[in-house]
């Protein structure tokens, strides 16, 4: 039986790639494989990767989950493919890259960025129009910027995918889109589920730019079968089918089973996530909420914290703490940090909308002033973020029973506590953590199965009874003031 539903989720990210060999039939992952990319940082926040290390790495995470799996690669039925969401991947007319993408988490472009949100009319303006206020990471600044920077290479634009279109692209040799990681590229109307011509059009008169934009398909399409040449390097199936693939937070939710109302995912990553599924675009009025379309069908209103793990890891660095140490030091200080707090905006921050913002501690006195409560403000500052962010969806409709928790951070049963207690919800991890190249397979096996989305996630995703953590009441209420005065201190930046 097992031999029968063999499917490949792959989830390529900012740092890696990871692989999964997904049993449709059990619902079991079966091999699991990863890895890393490196990143090219430069002057004025410039973030970009070769697109070649993604190849490599595809390959070589595929090889290592199949061994893992103890499978023979002519069994994988199908394909489905995760992307980082925003990054800008340029193909000629031959279907060469002309430059390295530039990644969601670039910030050259925010001049660019600045003068198409004045175009649109400000936030209020891109809301409106689009459903979503272009931000520097979006991809449509990125055209922009490789315009004035790179006229000779924007001359020869022939396509313009993301990054998850680009492995379909290379993997089947059709460029196509979906509609959840389309909404992420600034130039998509997510109440339409349409491209915005007339934006790329502001960009380059000439209409080129719109002739490069690849047709959208649903998220229950397949774009193609894969090349030979393609399968025989991965030592897959040649007949294997290539799903549609989508952002890796649309990949998130089907790997966590957040495809009708009532769950919420959150991520406790380096950045931390929080999204839930919506049958209509009910666009927030706060810019700091993307309303996304999902890959499943509706829609995917999202929060994005800039800091997190990336925060925690910083204050563990300074004080040379291993985890279980610095977890320790975290349960051993009080709920509110004896006063003590911290805004950890060390990146600056998306939400709360504070781009320009830089960390601080406040609260301090000479009896307060102790590693555990520095080491509790911080988890406590990120995690406030997040309920920050929670609040926002909140106020568009959404309802959460319950708290899908995935990501790093999740692996900590003092956070888990902390963020039902934070939240007022009742918190619970999946089994795998991989959810967004999980979400890729189960994807790949709806496409081609033709079984419904919800009994392929009701099967594969299985969540953690051991990780279940319910709110205690007086923490609720103990974090309700820590969190009012957290309030008061953004208020005043």
């Amino acid at each position: 039986m097992t031999q029968q539903n063999l499917f490949l989720g792959i989830d390529c990210g900012t740092q890696g790639t990871k692989a999964i060999v997904l049993d449709a039939s059990s619902g079991q992952v079966l091999g699991l494989g990863a890895a890393p990319h490196t990143l090219i940082s430069g002057a004025n926040g410039r973030r970009e990767q070769h697109t070649q290390e993604w190849l490599d790495a595809f390959t070589a995470a595929t090889h290592r989950a199949l061994q893992q799996a103890g499978v023979d690669g002519q069994a994988i039925l199908g394909i489905g493919v995760s992307g980082q969401q925003h990054g800008l991947v340029l193909l000629d007319e031959h279907g060469q890259v002309l430059r390295p993408a530039k990644l969601w988490c670039d910030t050259e472009t925010t001049a660019e960025n600045d003068r198409l949100l004045a175009h649109l009319g400000g936030e209020r303006g891109s809301l409106e129009r689009l459903g979503v206020a272009i931000a520097p990471g979006y991809t449509v600044s990125k055209l922009l910027w490789t315009r004035e920077q790179h006229p000779e290479l924007f001359a020869r634009i022939a396509h313009i995918l993301l990054p998850h279109d680009y492995l379909n692209y290379w993997l089947t040799g059709r460029a196509v889109a979906e509609y959840g990681d389309a909404s992420g590229t600034g130039y998509f109307n997510v109440r339409r589920r349409e491209w915005d011509v007339e934006l790329l059009r502001h960009i380059d008169p000439s209409g080129r730019l719109d002739q490069a934009l690849p047709p959208l398909i649903e998220a229950d399409q397949s774009v193609g079968t894969i090349l030979p040449a393609i399968a025989e390097r991965l030592g897959i199936n040649p007949h294997a089918v290539v799903s549609s693939g989508g952002g890796d937070n649309m990949m998130g939710a089907i790997g966590t089973g957040n495809i009708a109302p009532g769950v919420i995912t959150m991520s406790l990553g380096s950045s931390g996530t929080v999204y839930a599924f919506a049958e209509q675009p009910n666009v927030s009025p706060q810019a700091s909420v993307a309303t996304f379309c999902s890959s499943s069908g509706g829609w995917l209103p999202l929060i994005c914290t800039m800091n997190l793990t990336n925060a925690t890891g910083v204050i563990r660095e300074l004080f040379e703490l291993d985890l279980p140490a610095f977890n320790a030091l975290v349960e051993r200080a009080p709920i509110g940090a004896d006063g003590v707090s911290m805004l950890p905006f060390l990146n600056g921050e998306r939400v709360p909308a504070l781009p320009h913002a830089s960390g601080s501690l406040h609260g301090l006195t000479m009896t307060n002033l102790t590693r555990a409560n520095l080491c509790r403000a911080v988890v406590e500052g990120t995690t406030f973020g997040l309920r920050y962010g929670l609040d926002l969806l909140r106020q568009t409709g959404l309802q959460s029973q319950s708290i899908r928790l995935i990501g790093g951070g999740s692996k900590s049963p003092v956070w888990r506590q902390m963020v039902a207690d934070i939240m007022h919800t009742e918190v619970i991890c999946t089994e795998q953590s991989e959810a967004a190249a999980l979400g890729a397979a189960i994807q790949a096996a709806w496409s081609q199965t033709g079984e419904s989305l919800a009994s392929l996630c009701d099967r594969c995703v299985s969540v953690d009874p051991a990780s279940r953590t319910v709110p205690v009441a007086a923490h609720v209420s103990a974090y309700q003031q820590a969190y009012e005065r957290y309030q008061q201190l953004v208020a005043t930046l």
